[in-house]
């Protein structure tokens, strides 16, 4: 009887133990970023989409990146790129905004100009219900 209940326990525990280790990989990695950008621009990859419908596109229920900006900045540009038409929901200390691809922007997803310190939620959505691949540059040089 108690083999057949260790049997039952130990199955459980590694289940849960697999869903909450799954869980912490899953979280998206925060990026720092001061005054003394590595290499500028800094290029960054992901998938542009997601199921779920928001005024910005669609987007996935994490981030598809975390920055961390250490210290105010007079001037951070983040240009998305992708094949379809990428969105940029950004929600940080000043709110939460989201930037659609424009012709002035040539089909990117643009945002430039000074930035307070604090954490940034980046969500790269996609107008169409597909997914493509992005590149996301974050720059402190102007144009």
């Amino acid at each position: 009887m108690k083999t057949l209940r260790l049997l039952t326990i130990v199955p459980t525990a590694l289940a849960i133990s697999l869903v909450f280790t799954e869980a912490n990989l899953a979280q998206t990695p925060t990026i720092k970023i001061n005054r003394n950008l590595q290499s500028d621009p800094l290029i960054l990859n992901g998938k542009a989409g997601g199921t779920v419908k928001s005024n910005c596109g669609n987007i996935t229920t994490e981030p598809s990146q975390v920055i961390q900006v250490t210290e105010s900045l007079p001037y951070l540009r983040l240009t998305v790129e992708s094949q379809g038409k990428p969105t940029l929901l950004l929600n940080g200390p000043g709110g939460r905004f989201c930037v659609m691809a424009d012709s002035y922007s040539g089909g990117k997803s643009e945002v430039s100009g000074y930035w307070q310190a604090g954490k940034y939620s980046l969500y790269v959505g996609e107008l169409s219900k597909q997914q493509y691949s992005y590149t996301l540059s974050i720059s402190q040089q102007t144009k």
